[in-house]
Order: C-alpha cells, then structure tokens, then sequence
C-alpha cells in the first residue's frame, strides 16, 4: 500500500510497486493477470489500484504520438521570470497546449514542454500568451525534430 509521511512524500510498498511495474507494461493488463503476477487476488489488485489513483500516486492514461493525432510541432521552452515563479506557473497549467510544467535551478526559472498543431500554434502560443504573463522576462524555445525515445517506467526502477 502506498502511505505518506508528513511531508506528503508516498512511500509505497514492494507489492504496489510490482502493480505498477505490471500495468507500466500494460495499461490495459486485466487485473486477474496482474495478481498471478504479484501473488495478490484479483479483487485485492483492484483495491490497491484504486487506492493508488485516488492518493494521486499514478494515473492510467492513453499515451499518443502527437504526429498521428494532428500535433505536429512539439517544442520545449525554457523561461526567466521577474519575481514570483508561482504566478507564472499557474498560469502556464491552465494552457491545455502545456504537457509539463517544471520549477528549476539553473539558467531558466522554469521549463515546459508544449504541443501545438503546426508552427503558427507554437509562434502564437510563445508570442501571444507565454510572453505576455505578467512576469516573464524571456523565453528560449526548443523545437522537437524527432522524439527518439519517450518512457513512463522510471517509477519502480
């Protein structure tokens, strides 16, 4: 099961791991597979599971190729802001074009990743609404060629 400390950290046991470990394989693994797996019943496989969605320790989710989907630019952006990150990072998580938001130490305040439809999507997302918050000095964008390798299963190694 996954508990947390006072922090809010999770600290997640080796059984739960291994259910993460099966359905990071397989989203769609069935959960009769997964308990012959890690030595669970199906039933208690779907009570971890739920536990672990509802603590917000894992999401299940359908991952895309933005390429097929009509997404043909993907661009990582670094910013520098005046003042008050938070603001600024509020703001960025409300843009449905914005995969990630991250605060960082180093020459950028905070970096994003964005998906666009084409070129004009992206110059109207950095020009028009990135730039434009209040706090954003610059930006530097970096513009996904070809994406070699994208993984979801750093959570159990």
């Amino acid at each position: 099961m996954a508990t947390r400390d006072r922090n809010g950290t999770a600290s997640i046991d080796s059984v739960s791991l291994a259910i993460i470990e099966q359905l990071q394989e397989d989203g769609r693994r069935p959960y009769a597979a997964i308990g012959k797996a890690v030595g669970l019943s199906e039933a208690a496989v779907r009570q971890r599971v739920q536990k672990l969605l509802d603590q917000g320790v894992m999401q299940i989710v359908a991952v895309t190729d933005p390429l097929t989907v009509g997404f043909r630019r993907q661009a990582m952006v670094g910013i520098n802001v005046e003042g008050d990150l938070d603001p600024v990072a509020d703001a960025l998580t409300t843009m449905e074009e914005v995969e990630y938001v991250v605060m960082t130490a180093g020459s950028f305040d905070l970096i994003i990743e964005i998906v666009c439809e084409d070129d004009d999507h992206l110059l109207q997302m950095i020009n028009k609404r990135i730039r434009t918050l209040p706090g954003v000095r610059s930006t530097e964008s970096f513009v996904y060629l070809k994406l070699r390798k994208q993984t979801y299963t750093w959570g159990t190694r």
